[in-house]
């Protein structure tokens, strides 16, 4: 099957490698997952929705567990950062937060953190602290 960066798959979790882990994608070929791309536990034989990252000229595969394109992936971002906010009206992370502290707190990179606040203070739907981002009252 030809797969274009971007196509939804669906994956299943064979073995974990130092680069990462191996999957087969919808039943039939093999995969890498890097673990720079995992913000959650993943066990062998678990199944989850992924996307095809890119198809490297040997013919391997990459894949992740988000979508791509900045427009796909912003909008979760944005929403888990969102939620976050409004339950607890304060969010204790900034942009010079650890990655593991944006890890641990809202299970996604330090790169997709800075994008989604960005995103969300251009459009002043967020208030950037030294030490804290607030939600904009309105």
């Amino acid at each position: 099957m030809q797969y274009q960066p971007g196509d939804p798959v669906d994956l299943i979790v064979v073995r974990r490698t130092p680069l990462g882990y191996v999957v087969q994608i919808n039943d039939q070929e093999e995969g890498l997952l890097f673990k720079n791309d995992v913000f959650q536990p993943l066990e062998r034989g678990e199944e989850v929705k992924g996307y095809i990252k890119q198809v490297r000229e040997d013919g391997k595969i990459d894949v992740s567990l988000r979508p791509q394109g900045f427009r796909n992936a912003i909008d979760p971002d944005c929403d888990t950062i969102l939620s976050v906010l409004k339950e607890k009206k304060v969010l204790f992370l900034s942009d010079q937060s650890s990655p593991a502290s944006i890890r641990q707190q809202l299970q996604m990179s330090k790169k997709a953190f800075k994008k989604a606040i960005g995103f969300l203070y251009k459009r002043k739907v967020i208030r950037l602290f030294e030490d804290r981002i607030e939600l904009v009252e309105r």
